[in-house]
């Protein structure tokens, strides 16, 4: 199958087996497919009723990170954070806390033996708390629902896209082995929360 142009495809950071460090894009041959063109638009509302996210703390997991605001990099895929320790959230799709599906991304691996910010990510089960602090200082709360793992080529168009009506944030990052052949992980993980209402 062919993919669309305007596939987004999430970026990662290669683990400490590298001899320097390294953004490996996931591209056609071990991409992460995470939203189609099928005539359906993500875009953040200019009259939003949320203030744009700021931090993202998750307590289990002992992250407090700040969030940059990432597009489509020139090459057509999502950006990643600049610093490592960072988050990035995909700014053309909804704000955390509005309807639909808000997307962050944060680096997998490790440097210089230090986890990066989404090391632990895989550790989060259902019921666990995420909170997005917003530029105004009010705090956003949500429930974990469920994690699911891919194939780096499945069809992840349910990661950016929620019809149903109610708002959700979905963490993106690596997992699985590194394949040093390939410059990639095995796997992508997907954590789906749910605001608290």
């Amino acid at each position: 199958m062919q993919r669309s142009p305007h596939t987004l495809l999430l970026p990662i950071l290669a683990g400490a087996a590298l001899l320097s460090l390294l953004y490996v894009y996931l591209g056609p041959q071990g991409g992460l497919s995470l939203l189609r063109e099928q005539g359906k638009t993500i875009s953040s509302q200019s009259t939003s009723p949320t203030g744009a996210p700021v931090r993202l703390k998750i307590p289990k997991i002992t992250v407090d990170a700040a969030i940059e605001y990432v597009k489509i990099a020139p090459d057509g895929k999502m950006d990643t954070p600049k610093n490592l320790d960072d988050v990035a959230w995909y700014e053309p799709g909804v704000r955390p806390g509005e309807e639909g599906s808000a997307v962050i991304a944060g680096h997998y691996g490790w440097v210089k033996g230090k986890g990066l910010v989404f090391g632990d990510l895989h550790t989060l089960r259902m019921g666990d708390k995420i909170y997005i602090e917003d530029d105004t200082g009010k705090v956003i709360s949500f429930v974990v629902r469920e994690s699911r793992r891919y194939d780096p080529e499945a069809d992840t168009e349910d990661v950016f896209v929620s019809n149903d009506g109610k708002a959700h944030l979905n963490l993106i990052t690596c997992d699985g082995s590194w394949n040093t052949a390939q410059q990639s992980y095995s796997e992508r993980l997907v954590v789906f929360a749910d605001k608290e209402e």
